[in-house]
């Protein structure tokens, strides 16, 4: 018998998972990586976890392994290990590379490997094989890591989420993997045996309740597979596959699922007939039920014990993260109203949207859909666990007058009154209204605080808008909560600022999803002055208040390099720079976002100040996608300020605005006319511009000269550039 160690592939965070699979199917020795799970056994143990593995990805087999430091290395080792034991000269083959950052190209590999292939069968036969990327005879997969390469037969051949049932889908389907770990992960396996029931509220295409009805039936999901890649592989045990797929195929007779037990739901007519044709194909018609419901009609749970499970949106693309909080209360008003006793499961993107659920996590996973980092919420619907959840934007209730004895607090309150007297000072000579009147300045107090008036001179309102930073790992829960209430606590006796008009927000890093997602529906807009101009605030609703104080700057000079101009704004927001171009004078504005919540706002913005019209165009786009294109527009001045991170839905990767700026200049370069001036702003950190990839652009910084004093504590948050072609520079200041 044929004892090797071999590796299967996982999604992150899900290699736990896959040992205890690979473990009940006969694995020996695990050792779980990032990317999977290292395992020995027999070809048998590869055999069953192509079979019955819910969560992994691919199934490994190793044939060979030597030294490869180059190309050339891995060529002559490639072509020195006798590949007739594997496949013959009329077979096809595909090759798939991976290797450590920074060694040999994966395409480049991928051609030496095959090369060696085929070389080594045509200098033997005469003939060679052919290539079939898609259902190839063959899928060898060579891993490259420390200048050794491990050659391995790719046993799935594709991808073992592909499970057969899939006809049809909704946009951004979860992968079947992925709905595997979820419901692995939630203990859908013990509330099945125990005949507890399953609801899935926002069903889509059913993947989450076919893959519960697959685990409850014990069916293996890949009995509806007609490919694997060992099938016609000259290793393959024939006799062994069928053993196990008869093995399998009674276990499925036996475990026949009894209809009513798990119910998937879904607004979306569409969405419930692709849903309805997946279940039919994956042998569960009848067994499961779907059908058309709005989430604040779900209905009360079917049995008296189960799981409700539910993949929500989470607002992954620039401007989709509309109604959120909404829907998120609404599920855990349905929860606590109808589900007690039941468990409940809510896999989101967006994990501060949690909060809206009103129901405390016991538990919380953390897990990826594809590049998006989420978070598995785990929770016990019982009355002990409901929470009130607070008004969007308010800090929390704590007792301030203990709070405001502490020491720290007098701390705080000393750095804040200085930092008022002297930007204050400065302020109304400037005639600013609104400021950063203090960013971290003492380290233990990490915050961002923002002083927002109505006018120069304070007549009107005064608000001031709170943002915590996430504090690192290393410092306690309850010390962060307890800094957090000293500052807290002394913020209106400093400031005079009125108690109900101080809101607060705790800032994290955004990962995938877009850096100006809705938090709440509240619509309530307050009116600041900048420079003269007047300008739409929200300080409930969204991660941002629409109005970035550190660009004030940096508009004034938009404003002053705009008569005459025909002026383009990317990636516009709240239009506060069209604004300003349109107040100095622009020819003709041009806006572009992709959402049509900021794209009102703008429009907005521009009506208080007296600027709407035909000239101030305000246009709905994907502006990865819109630069991509062949727009015949040109513009004498333009403003590219793209989010740090986000996904574009023209991109089948995330938008970095590090390693997509060079390209993102190019394409606004294309839309500049002849002596136009392009600025480009990034709040990136540690960005760096690429000057070497930008060829011969002259690229003047404006960092420093852009700098307002309020933001010249943080000197690096933001960088920006003017770019213009050379002998083009016209007059642009």
């Amino acid at each position: 018998m044929d004892v090797r160690r071999f590796f299967v592939t996982a999604a992150p965070g899900t290699a736990d998972l896959l040992a205890a699979e690979l473990a009940e199917a006969g694995g020996v020795d695990l050792r779980e990586g990032r990317a999977g799970v290292h395992c020995s056994g027999a070809l048998e143990v590869a055999y069953r976890a192509c079979l019955w593995s819910r969560v992994g990805l691919r199934v490994l087999w190793p044939v060979a392994e030597f030294p490869a430091g180059d190309a050339d290395a891995l060529y002559h080792g490639t072509h020195g290990f006798d590949w007739s034991a594997h496949l013959g000269p009329d077979d096809t083959l595909a090759v798939e590379v991976s290797a450590d950052p920074g060694t040999l190209h994966t395409r480049y590999a991928a051609q030496r490997v095959k090369d060696a292939v085929v070389d080594q069968f045509r200098e033997a036969t005469g003939r060679r094989p052919s290539v079939d990327v898609v259902q190839p005879a063959v899928r060898i997969h060579a891993r490259i890591d420390r200048a050794v390469a491990t050659l391995s037969i790719d046993l799935s051949g594709e991808s073992l989420h592909r499970r057969g049932y899939r006809a049809r889908q909704v946009a951004a389907p979860l992968k079947e993997n992925l709905a595997a770990a979820i419901l692995l992960r939630a203990g859908w396996p013990a509330i099945a045996a125990g005949g507890g029931a399953l609801v899935d509220p926002l069903c889509g295409s059913g993947t989450l309740p076919i893959e519960a009805a697959l685990m409850a039936g014990d069916a293996a999901p890949g009995l509806l597979r007609q490919y694997f890649g060992f099938n016609r592989w000259r290793g393959h045990d024939a006799a062994c596959w069928q053993r196990l797929r008869h093995e399998a195929e009674q276990r499925r007779t036996h475990g026949r699922l009894a209809p009513g037990r798990i119910h998937g739901f879904d607004l979306d007519a569409g969405a419930i007939r692709i849903a309805l044709e997946n279940a039919e194909r994956a042998g569960l018609k009848g067994s499961v039920s779907f059908r058309r419901c709005a989430l604040a009609d779900l209905p009360d749970a079917p049995a008296s014990r189960g799981l409700l499970v539910a993949n929500p949106p989470y607002g992954e693309r620039l401007g989709q993260a509309e109604e959120l909080r909404g829907l998120y209360e609404t599920l855990g008003r349905r929860l606590r109203e109808g589900y007690a006793g039941w468990q409940a499961a809510v896999f989101t993107g967006n994990p501060p949207l949690g909060r809206a659920l009103g129901i405390e996590a016991r538990r919380s996973h953390r897990m990826f859909n594809g590049p998006i980092e989420c978070r598995l919420l785990r929770l016990d619907v019982r009355p002990e666990r409901f929470i009130s959840p607070r008004e969007p934007g308010r800090p929390p209730r704590f007792d301030e007058a203990a709070a405001r004895a502490r020491p720290g607090a007098q701390m705080f309150a000393n750095r804040l009154a200085k930092n008022l007297r002297e930007l204050g000072a400065w302020a109304r000579r400037e005639r600013v209204s609104c400021f950063r009147l203090y960013d971290a300045d003492m380290p233990e107090y990490a915050f961002a605080i923002d002083l927002y008036r109505s006018d120069p001179d304070g007549h009107g309102g005064s608000w001031l808008y709170v943002q915590e930073y996430a504090p690192p790992r290393s410092v306690a829960a309850e010390r962060s909560r307890a800094r957090r209430e000293e500052a807290l606590s002394v913020l209106h006796e400093v400031t005079g600022v009125a108690p109900e008009a101080i809101f607060m927000r705790m800032r994290r890093q955004q990962k995938g999803a877009s850096q100006y997602g809705k938090l709440a529906e509240r619509g309530e807009f307050e009116v600041v002055e900048e420079n003269g101009l007047r300008f739409l605030v929200n300080f409930t609703d969204y991660l941002d208040t629409g109005l970035f104080l550190d660009h004030r700057i940096l508009r004034r000079r938009i404003r002053e390099l705009a008569p005459g101009k025909r002026f383009l704004n990317l990636f516009g927001y709240t239009g506060t720079a069209t604004v300003y171009a349109a107040a100095g004078a622009a020819a003709r504005t041009l806006t572009l976002d992709l959402s049509r919540t900021y794209l009102d706002w703008a429009r907005r913005n521009l009506e208080i100040n007296g600027l709407q019209g035909p000239a101030h165009a305000l246009e709905r786009a994907d502006c990865v996608e819109w630069l991509a294109g062949d727009d015949a527009r040109r513009f004498d001045l333009v403003f590219l300020d793209p989010p740090t991170f986000s996904t574009s839905k023209s991109m089948e990767r995330t938008l970095d605005v590090q390693r997509d700026h060079v390209a993102l200049i190019h394409g606004a370069l294309r839309r500049l006319a002849p002596g136009g001036l392009l600025i480009f702003s990034t709040n990136l950190r540690r960005f760096s511009l690429d000057r070497d990839a930008l060829g011969r652009l002259v690229a003047e910084d404006w960092t420093r000269a852009t700098l307002p004093k309020d933001y010249s504590r943080s000197p690096r948050m933001r960088s920006v550039y003017a770019l213009w072609r050379p002998g083009e520079r016209g007059d642009h200041g």
